[in-house]
């Protein structure tokens, strides 16, 4: 089975997990998953992840974060989807929630937040909102 949009998928089913308070969560890995996966550690997101191969398939292994019994991510949404790209410059890259989340960016110099991207005064694709 083939997926069209991948980290849609991804995405997805971090927001399901989380809904129904699981504490793991596996999906097929790809170094761009492993990228947002580390995005969302270092920032606090989840507790950690980690990738497993058995024989040909390599699976993304994900510990998800909870406090005081609710999910840490309040929401998750897909903003550049395979059908419409979205893409900015350094300057207009969105705030979310006036800084409160997160952005992430996929640019030329890689997938990185936004704070990051305007730190290194580069643009790119915005992948999805994280709050």
């Amino acid at each position: 089975m083939s997926l069209s949009d991948p980290i849609g998928d991804m995405l997805a089913r971090l927001k399901n997990s989380q809904m129904r308070n699981h504490k793991k969560l596996a999906l097929p890995s790809s170094k761009f998953k492993t990228r947002i996966a580390e995005i969302l550690k270092s920032e606090g997101y989840i507790i950690d992840y980690e990738v497993k191969s058995d024989q040909n398939k390599s699976n993304l292994h994900i510990s998800l974060k909870y406090n005081l019994g609710n999910p840490v991510i309040n929401s998750i949404e897909r903003v550049s989807k395979p059908g419409r790209r979205i893409f900015s410059s350094a300057e207009s890259l969105p705030k979310v929630n006036n800084g409160l989340g997160i952005a992430i960016v996929s640019t030329p110099k890689g997938v990185m937040t936004d704070i990051d991207a305007r730190k290194q005064k580069v643009g790119g694709e915005i992948i999805c909102k994280v709050f």
